[in-house]
């Protein structure tokens, strides 16, 4: 018997209510839906047992082909597989395709006591099977509508497929390359974060959850992951309380504000508490302060974690300390099902705990639109019309090339010339058709990206000579195996080098591999993999007209690159049109726009290194003699970083002036109007994102030397000047003090606008109010 039917004590009520809905102001509209779910949910959860209700709170990953013969030889196979029938999952991760999908959830909706239906969940970073740039690509696009269609277009090819929830985005802060997984993410800043993650939960789930072509999105990891020590996967994590409210949080809390319907705890403990147990994160910040009413999952068997961290005891205390905590689905450390049950009779838990979570994720099947079709997003048609679309391509195409940060262009070697040269297209990387797709991409065919040597031969006006040079792994590479590197095989030097004694330009494509960021992909030295410096330097030797093309999931340590090499080009790993997007910027098809969302030391030994830094006691030597050692820096390399944040070139070259303040003092609540002539002073047409800093000159807690506080991307013909506004609120000058409450003080402020962390155009003014301090 289908759960509606169960329901008829309900229906009426429902109905009516249903039926007000056509008359009323949409605010009001929504309210009302939102009462509806409530009402069926409750209703739900009066006849769910106990052990149902906990049932919800279980996902399991995908065991057995759904599609073939049930388990049916014992073990954990079978037990799963008797819990989806017996209503003992609420959701399934890793489960894709349609008839995959329909026939995972055929079993809990037709053969489960209550027939509730799964959420179906699986990692959609990127894109699902037509894949945009890595993340943190993404972000150096600084293109908030680019990056909210690119999630569209990830959202439709996974509900195409039968998904409805993703694990994205990623939106920790990390200042620390070395972490692998900075490629999931925004990069350093909180503000840049938290407009990008806005973008990606609305990309994601639309204005309409129940439609077919959205998916719930998952902010994850909460949280301070981004900050595990020494960038190693994993890691304990050690912060204050300032960087945690201030440079941690905000991208969550803008996640909430965008109603992301599910959030999902993190590896890393904080203040010695494991993520998945902190109740201060979970409960006080997350349900409490912010109003979450979404959805908290573990991440992958964390629960099961907190005994290895000797946080729990055994399993049935990590049961214990996480659901008190606040974390609503565990997804498979199977703790919750076996334990829970035990723990709400024996008195430990309250079994109003049970009810709240469970509330929250049928409130979220509700949205979703699964009751009303459990099959909703089971179309095959649709699958096979949407996945790998033209328009899909076309879309991810464009997100790629707004991507790419031009970092060098020493005496306009770029854009190439179309025609009458001989180019030397060298580097293993420039043939890859998988490694661009990056990490994070488990539901996209493998080899299928455009490669740049494909790009460029759709340019025919040059004659193009590919030669490997030196491979980058050996062997092969998966998602779930160590990338083993070359660091020995040099044997395609000499082809390399002789092609490049005849070419007019040379382009080198070197980098990392796909798989060596991502999770579990940390590394120490975080320069040129393997043999790859060398090469370049043999390439150096006899022609230095080299464009270098960046392939990589991090920033690196480039210094000798950057000191030699006229013409750099960060491409890092930009997805299914890696190829197309690349050749068109290199042969000025496209004026590159992009700027670093993270900065790139000069070294390993600068990181962890960031624009927003503080400006310390004795920031400066000021004796001013060469000699004088008592002041805050290296005495091996500058304090500039090699790159800074908010930093990029163009084919063309903009001037900034006329800054300024619309007055010189405020009051607390007036609003702060910036403006600023921005000229497009080269011969082509391009674009520039325009970055307003502040800083908050003394306030009760030191604040950084710069926070960026507004950007817009604006386009210009050549000579043509365009003015830019900005206001700043008082939600824009103030900050967290050390016990997460939000403050505005008056004091002396600097604003800075311009092309990067670096702007030097700057005015100051004063913020009054008769509060005291």
């Amino acid at each position: 018997m289908n759960i509606r039917f169960r329901l008829i004590p309900y229906v009426i009520v429902v109905f009516t209510l249903m039926n007000c809905t056509n008359t009323l102001s949409n605010e009001t509209n929504v309210s009302l839906q939102t009462d509806i779910i409530r009402i069926k949910v409750d209703s739900l959860l009066k006849i769910m047992t106990l052990k149902e209700k906990i049932g919800q709170m279980n996902q399991y990953n995908g065991f057995w082909d759904v599609t073939g013969p049930a388990p049916t030889r014992g073990g954990d196979a079978e037990k799963k597989y008797n819990d989806l029938k017996n209503g003992l999952v609420g959701s399934m991760l890793t489960v894709r395709g349609v008839k995959e999908v329909r026939a995972v959830q055929k079993i809990v909706v037709e053969e489960s006591r209550l027939g509730i239906p799964l959420i179906i969940g699986f990692d959609v970073v990127h894109g699902y099977k037509t894949l945009s740039p890595i993340p943190l690509a993404e972000a150096a696009s600084w293109d908030l509508e680019a990056i909210k269609k690119s999630a569209q277009v990830a959202a439709t090819e996974a509900s195409a497929s039968g998904i409805n929830w993703t694990f994205a985005p990623m939106v920790d802060i990390s200042r620390d390359p070395r972490w692998g997984r900075v490629m999931e993410g925004a990069g350093e800043d909180p503000f840049l974060g938290s407009k990008i993650a806005k973008a990606r939960v609305e990309g994601f789930q639309g204005t309409d959850l129940s439609a077919s072509n959205t998916i719930a999105a998952c902010a994850k990891h909460f949280a301070g992951y981004g900050f595990s020590e020494a960038g190693k996967e994993y890691n304990t994590v050690d912060i204050g309380t300032s960087t945690l409210h201030n440079i941690v949080l905000p991208p969550f809390k803008a996640a909430v504000d965008s109603d992301v319907k599910t959030i999902m705890n993190s590896f890393n403990d904080l203040n010695g508490v494991p993520a998945t147990g902190n109740a201060y994160l979970q409960r006080d910040i997350l349900k409490g302060k912010w109003g979450f009413e979404g959805f908290v999952v573990s991440d992958w068997a964390s629960i099961k974690e907190l005994v290895v961290w000797g946080y729990a005891k055994n399993n049935k205390d990590a049961a214990k300390l996480a659901v008190l905590a606040g974390s609503d689905l565990d997804m498979e450390s199977h703790i919750y099902v076996s334990e829970l049950e035990n723990l709400v009779n024996e008195g430990h838990v309250d079994e109003k705990i049970i009810d709240d979570a469970v509330q929250r994720i049928l409130t979220v099947k509700y949205e979703l639109g699964l009751f009303d079709d459990p099959y909703r997003y089971c179309d095959e048609t649709r699958e096979k019309e949407v996945i790998n679309s033209q328009a899909n391509h076309e879309a991810v195409l464009d997100v790629a090339k707004k991507s790419i940060v031009l970092l060098k262009n020493e005496n306009q070697i770029l854009p190439l010339k179309k025609e009458g040269q001989t180019i030397a297209l060298i580097g293993a990387l420039a043939e890859e058709k998988n490694s661009p797709l990056g990490s994070w991409r488990i539901a996209s065919k493998d080899s299928t990206a455009v490669s740049v040597l494909e790009g460029m031969q759709q340019y025919t006006g040059n004659n193009l000579i590919y030669k490997k040079g030196a491979d980058v792994s050996v062997g092969s590479t998966s998602f779930i195996n160590e990338v083993k590197i070359n660091t020995k095989d040099k044997s395609g030097f000499k082809e390399a080098i002789k092609a490049a004694k005849k070419a007019d330009v040379v382009v080198m494509v070197l980098g990392e591999h796909g798989f060596q960021s991502g999770e579990a992909r940390s590394r120490t030295d975080i320069g040129l993999p393997g043999v790859q410096q060398e090469l370049l330097e043999a390439i150096h030797k006899v022609n230095k007209q080299i464009v270098l093309v960046l392939n990589n999931g991090r920033p690196l340590t480039i210094n000798w690159a950057s000191e030699n090499i006229p013409a750099i080009v960060e491409a890092w790993q930009l997805g299914s049109q890696t190829g197309h997007a690349v050749a068109q910027v290199l042969y000025g098809d496209y004026n590159p726009s992009g700027k670093l969302p993270m900065t790139f030391p000069r070294n390993i030994g600068q990181i962890p290194i960031y624009y927003n830094h503080k400006n310390t006691g004795r920031p400066e030597n000021e004796s001013g003699t060469p000699d004088f050692v008592f002041w805050t820096h290296y005495s091996d390399v500058e304090n500039t970083p090699l790159y800074p944040f908010g930093y990029g070139l163009s084919y063309t070259s903009f001037e900034y002036k006329n800054l300024n303040l619309n007055k010189q003092s405020f009051q607390i609540n007036e609003d702060v109007h910036v403006s600023v002539d921005i000229t497009n002073t080269g011969d082509l047409k391009g674009k520039e994102v325009v970055q307003l800093y502040i800083r908050d000159l003394v306030a009760s807690v030191t604040r950084p030397v710069r926070e960026l506080k507004g950007f817009e991307l604006v386009e210009l013909e050549a000579g043509e000047t365009k003015t830019v506004n900005f206001t700043l609120n008082k939600n824009l000058l103030g900050f967290y003090d050390n016990n997460g409450n939000f403050i505005v003080e008056p004091g002396d402020f600097k604003v800075f606008v311009g092309g990067s962390s670096y702007a030097d155009l700057s005015k100051s003014f004063k913020v009054a109010n008769n509060l005291p301090r």
